[in-house]
C-alpha cells in the first residue's frame, strides 16, 4: 500500500488526539472532510489502522508490576493450545510465538511481586509448559513505537541508515 504525507499527518493527528472527530481533523489538516474519511477508510481496509481502542496503562489501575516471561512449551503440544490457555489468564496481556531458545514470550502484569508469583504459577499450571523464565520490567522507556516507521514510509522524516534518498 502506498502511504503519503497526508496519510502520515492524519494518523499523527489521531494518534495525538484519539477523540478528535473527522470534521475537526479535516479543519486542523486543512483538507476536505470526505478526504480525511476516505483516507481513514483506506487505511483501515488495508489493515494499517487496526483499531481505535484507548491505550490503557495497567499501572494506573492497580497493576504496577510488569514482567517479560519466556516459556518453553512441552513437545507435541503446539502453540495454539498454549495460547488458548494463556488467554484465560487476564494478567497475560501479550503473547508472541518466537524462534530461539524459547517457544513463547509473554508480557504479564501483576498487582505486586507476590501477585506476580501467582500469575507465574498460573502459567506453569496450564499443563503445556516445561519451563518459564521471567524478568521484571523496572522502567518502560517507550512501547508500541510504530509512528516513526509509518512516517518514514510516507516520506516524512529521515531514511534509515544505509538507505539512499529517493
Amino acid at each position: 500500500m502506498k502511504i503519503d504525507e497526508l496519510d502520515v499527518r492524519i494518523v499523527q493527528l489521531f494518534t495525538e488526539d484519539s477523540g478528535i472527530g473527522v470534521l475537526a481533523a479535516s479543519r486542523a489538516l486543512g483538507v476536505a472532510r470526505p478526504t480525511v474519511q476516505a483516507r481513514l477508510d483506506k487505511l483501515r481496509a488495508a489493515g494499517v489502522i487496526q483499531g481505535v481502542a484507548p491505550a490503557l496503562n495497567p499501572a494506573r489501575f492497580g497493576y504496577p508490576v510488569m514482567a517479560i516471561v519466556s516459556i518453553e512449551i512441552s513437545q507435541g503440544v503446539g502453540h495454539v493450545p498454549v495460547g488458548e490457555a494463556l488467554r484465560e489468564i487476564p494478567e497475560v496481556i501479550e503473547m508472541y510465538t518466537v524462534s530461539g531458545d524459547h517457544d513463547v514470550m509473554v508480557r504479564v502484569v501483576a498487582r505486586s511481586n507476590d501477585d506476580l508469583q501467582r500469575v507465574l504459577d498460573a502459567i506453569n499450571a496450564t499443563g503445556a509448559v516445561n519451563r518459564t523464565r521471567s524478568v521484571v520490567v523496572l522502567q518502560t522507556h517507550f512501547q508500541n513505537r510504530v509512528l516513526p516507521l509509518f512516517a518514514q514510509v510516507g516520506g516524512v522524516g529521515a531514511k534509515p541508515s544505509g538507505q539512499e534518498p529517493e
